[in-house]
């Protein structure tokens, strides 16, 4: 298998970019640096279509690996032909390999087996022939014996159908006609399992779809009904057209004696060894289908939630909600330090309501708190109350949201919490994490299991290990993409860096503690462990502020900084002129990027990259996004009518539609058909996490507490 081509053909790329990626990812480069510092040599390939290109090099590569086993496994046992090892290596997938390898793999004890062990095998081949004239009981009379164990000629030719069933499920092109056939038009069913009980998946107690229809989150649901024992699933093949294939290639002449067996053998041969192994395939792979869009679903709204815009210059104050426990408020300056916690209780049982109001107005005057990140679990309905209230009796102009606290109480209990905020409780470290959340989402959503974030479905459900790779690399591309501050980063921010492991993020934070704050990026070259590839790979990602050269503050990668400084001076620059601010017009002076591309000795890519960055240093992607909505007064689920027209955020975005906070402590649910007036596949080609969006209210379900909305009016 020519693997490159592959690549090139799936991916709608030319031969040069894929080997040219191939190499630099065999060289140990990491998929942001080559995103961002060799668009040259990739022709600009982004981090989306870099990372499908390395997932699928390693599975072609693990391909490749697994046929020259099966090759070397069957040429041992001296039955490779050429044709056959041909077959293997144009085999496409490592089921079509499985499929060849099937007759040569060492079988447990079966019926077959047992009959070929006692001589019936010949037999089975007479049979196969079709040549028989006269009733087979005849000719079955040859192989009783007793010392083998053959009693009876019918049980001699019973014995050579069970050879004949097995040698029939293992034909790889017969597999893969009723594989097809059964994913082309079979049905999914499921019903309930004993007596139909109220719950979520009352819908699936009596339900039929044809495979190729059902949606992967319908998968999903189904399999998570089976598990907990309220469904029993099955898949229904076209049995009729799959018997007649197979009695097709099977039975190639009409002979009275041999066609009844077969028939018998087609039947027993699928409904008792195909038909069970192909409907774990054929769900295994509609599981894995399913659990790939749900994975990219997760991550593209991962990316949406670390991709918010950090709300600057505000001090917080973060409230952890709760009723009998009280509510941990921990106030946190500009920088996200803590600067004051505290407990009140104006929830129930307590209802200490004006003790609560007094202590937070204290702290609004103390610190000149200008904002209030509510987390939206337990008692955060009644928490938002006391706030709107006390926000009406002060003269400070003071706003508050509601936060989603995912993952704050995994955080609060982690090793990483207990280094941070040794002297703190879980409650105190989750009040701070909710603050921080909104200061910098990013650095601090990067504390917690990606998993644990609350903007996925069924992520409990899939395969754990494939989920945690793919949303690692949706950190590790977010965090690169935004870069970090080197002197004020943490570790746990510092190890999603290009090149930076948790040792190495761990020595950099030791260092800065040992050392004072780095003054060049070059410095990061003395931290213990980080070697020369480290610092290529992470020196552009990392930002000093007021260093001792102008450009560490950019993200000009330190192997572009005299291509820099010669294109500062040809402009007229120099580089002490290169603040925060930037250099603005820089770009327009340029009236010849190609040729003065060539001159620096660079390529026109890289000249084009470095004077946007010069023009505005560091910037922060993040200011594209929409910010998040403050608010001063406070809604009821009861307060909605139909028709209300309201803003909201989208929090989640699923398969069959979007979740949208509209300010009530329930998020309402806009469906893929209530999305669009044009036609979506998906509702992530119209809406992302972290949009601000108008919706209309369709209907309101109290009881339930459930909310239809539209964005269609």
């Amino acid at each position: 298998m020519d693997i490159i081509k592959v690549l090139q053909e799936e991916l709608s790329i030319g031969r040069n970019q894929v080997e040219a990626t191939v190499k630099l990812i065999d060289e140990g480069n990491t998929i942001p640096f080559i995103a961002r510092y060799r668009k040259e040599v990739t022709g600009s390939l982004n981090d989306e279509v870099l990372r499908d290109l390395d997932e699928r090099l390693r599975y072609l590569r693990n391909l490749e690996e697994r046929k020259q086993q099966v090759i070397s496994s069957i040429r041992d046992q001296e039955k490779l032909t050429k044709e056959l090892e041909v077959r293997i290596n144009e085999a496409p997938t490592l089921v079509a390999v499985e499929d060849l390898y099937r007759p040569y793999k060492q079988k447990r004890r079966t019926r077959a087996t047992i009959a070929k062990e006692k001589g019936l095998e010949p037999f089975a081949d007479y049979i196969l022939l079709q040549m028989a004239d006269s009733p087979l009981i005849k000719e079955a009379g040859r192989y009783v014996s007793e010392e083998k164990g053959v009693n009876s000629p019918e049980e001699a030719i019973d014995g050579a159908k069970d050879i004949l069933a097995e040698r029939l499920s293992d034909q790889a092109d017969f597999r893969t006609y009723i594989r097809n056939a059964t994913l082309s038009q079979g049905l999914l069913q499921s019903q309930a399992k004993d007596e139909k009980t109220e719950s979520v998946y009352e819908m699936y107690y009596n339900y039929e779809e044809t495979l190729k229809k059902t949606a992967g989150h319908r998968i999903l649901a189904i399999n998570r009904g089976e598990k907990e024992k309220l469904l029993t699933v099955k898949i229904t093949a076209p049995i009729e057209q799959i018997i007649r294939y197979l009695e097709k290639q099977v039975i190639v002449r009409d002979n009275p004696y041999t066609t009844p067996v077969l028939q018998e053998v087609v039947e027993d041969s699928y409904g008792r060894l195909i038909a069970p192994a192909i409907e774990r395939e054929v769900r295994s792979e509609l599981t894995e289908k399913a659990e790939e869009s749900a994975i990219k679903v997760f991550g593209k709204n991962l990316e949406q939630l670390l991709m918010q815009p950090p709300i600057v210059g505000r001090v917080v104050l973060g409230w952890d909600p709760a009723f009998r426990t009280g509510c941990k408020l921990a106030v946190v300056d500009e920088t996200g330090k803590v600067l004051d916690t505290v407990v009140i209780y104006p929830t129930a049982p307590q209802n200490k309501v004006e003790e609560a109001k007094e202590t937070v107005k204290k702290l609004i005057k103390k610190y000149h708190i200008s904002l209030i990140s509510v987390g939206n679990g337990t008692a955060s309905r009644e928490s938002e109350a006391v706030i709107v209230e006390l926000l009406k009796e002060i003269p400070e102009q003071v706003q508050y949201i509601i936060v989603n606290e995912a993952g704050a109480s995994v955080y609060s209990a982690s090793k990483l919490a207990t280094e941070e905020f040794p002297n703190f409780d879980v409650g105190q470290r989750s009040a701070a994490s909710i603050a921080r959340r909104l200061q910098d989402p990013l650095a601090e959503l990067v504390k917690i299991d990606p998993k644990s974030i609350g903007v996925g479905q069924y992520q409990h459900d899939m395969n754990q290990k494939r989920l945690s790779e793919a949303l690692q690399a949706v950190v590790e591309d977010c965090v690169n993409k935004v870069g970090v501050d080197l002197n004020t980063a943490s570790a746990s921010l510092l190890e999603y860096i290009s090149g930076i492991s948790k040792p190495i993020a761990k020595n950099i934070v030791l260092y800065r503690e040992a050392n004072g704050a780095f003054l060049s990026r070059s410095q990061l070259l003395k931290v213990s462990k980080l070697g020369p590839k480290a610092y290529e790979q992470c020196a552009g990602f990392m930002r000093i502020q007021g260093g001792k050269n102008p450009l560490d503050q950019t993200s000009v990668h330190p192997e572009s900084y005299e291509a820099a400084k010669k294109l500062l001076k040809k402009l007229g620059y120099e580089p002490s002129e290169l603040t925060r601010g930037g250099l603005s017009g820089l770009g327009k002076k340029i009236p010849d990027y190609k040729k003065l591309a060539s001159e620096l000795e660079i390529g026109e890519i890289t000249l084009r990259d470095i004077a946007k960055e010069l023009e505005k240093p560091a910037r922060d992607p993040r200011d594209e996004m929409p910010k998040p909505i403050l608010r001063t007064d406070v809604m009821d689920m009861k307060d909605l009518k139909p028709g209300m027209v309201l803003k909201g955020t989208v929090r989640n975005v699923i398969d069959f539609g979007a979740f949208v906070d509209i300010g009530v402590h329930q998020d309402g649910l806009v469906h893929i058909s209530q999305i669009s007036d044009k036609f979506i596949k998906h509702p992530l080609e119209a809406v992302s996490v972290g949009d601000i969006v108008e919706v209309k209210v369709i209907s309101v379900d109290l009881p339930k507490k459930r909310i239809a909305l539209t964005m269609k009016f």
